[in-house]
C-alpha cells in the first residue's frame, strides 16, 4: 500500500506500508541492514523478532531504503482489561537522510495504523528518539510498568521514563494510577 505523500522538510515523501508477510526477502534484508547500521551493532536477533510480524512503514529514495518503522500488536493489561496495543518498533533513518523529516513521516503513517487498528500506542524510546516522539504528542507513561512473565509479574522499574504512550483516535489514555502489564517476549520486554 502506498500512503499519501507527506511533506518532509526538504521535499515530499512517499511512505509505503506493507505487512511483514507481504515483503520480499530482499526488502526484509534491506530493513535489517538499515536497523543494524542505525543502532550501530546494538540490534540483535530478539530486536529483529520484535520488529517483524506487523505493519511496516518505509521510505525509499534513489539510494535504496532511507527510513523504516513498524507497528506490531502487543497485549497490555490495565486494571483487568486487556488492551490491544500497537507497539512501535524498528524506527530508523539512514545516516545521510537524518533531520530531513523522514522519521516524522514514518511515525505519522504508523500513528494512522494505530488509530485505525488499536486502542493504545506504545513504544520504548531511546534518548535519540525521545524528542521526535514528544514532538508528535507521545507522552512518557507516568505509572508503573511490569510484564506478565512465565513465573508471574516482573516489575520493570528500569524502563520507567522511557515508555511513551499515545491514545488511538477517539480513545483516552489509561489511568496512570494503575500499572501497565505487558505481554512476555524474549529479549527486551519493552
Amino acid at each position: 500500500m502506498v500512503e499519501p505523500m507527506s511533506t518532509a522538510r526538504t521535499r515530499p515523501v512517499r511512505v509505503r506500508t506493507a505487512h511483514t508477510a507481504d515483503l520480499a526477502p530482499a526488502t526484509l534484508h534491506a530493513v535489517r541492514a538499515l536497523l543494524d547500521a542505525a543502532f550501530e551493532g546494538d540490534f540483535g536477533e530478539d530486536d529483529w523478532d520484535h520488529t517483524v510480524g506487523g505493519v511496516h512503514a518505509f521510505v525509499h529514495d534513489e539510494h535504496g531504503l532511507a527510513a523504516h518503522g513498524s507497528v506490531v500488536q502487543r497485549r497490555v493489561l490495565h486494571r483487568g482489561r486487556s488492551l490491544r496495543t500497537g507497539y512501535v518498533e524498528g524506527v530508523a533513518v539512514r545516516a545521510d537522510r537524518r533531520r530531513q523529516g523522514l522519521g516524522d513521516a514514518v511515525m505519522g503513517t504508523l500513528e494512522g495504523v494505530i488509530d485505525r487498528a488499536y486502542v493504545l500506542g506504545a513504544l520504548g524510546a531511546s534518548d535519540d528518539g525521545a524528542a521526535l516522539y514528544a514532538a508528535r504528542g507521545w507522552q512518557v507513561w507516568s505509572g508503573r510498568i511490569a510484564a506478565l512473565g512465565p513465573d508471574g509479574v516482573v516489575p520493570l522499574p528500569e524502563e520507567e521514563g522511557s515508555l511513551h504512550v499515545r491514545p488511538a483516535a477517539g480513545a483516552g489514555l489509561p489511568d496512570p494510577s494503575g500499572a501497565l502489564f505487558f505481554d512476555w517476549r524474549d529479549g527486551d520486554l519493552l
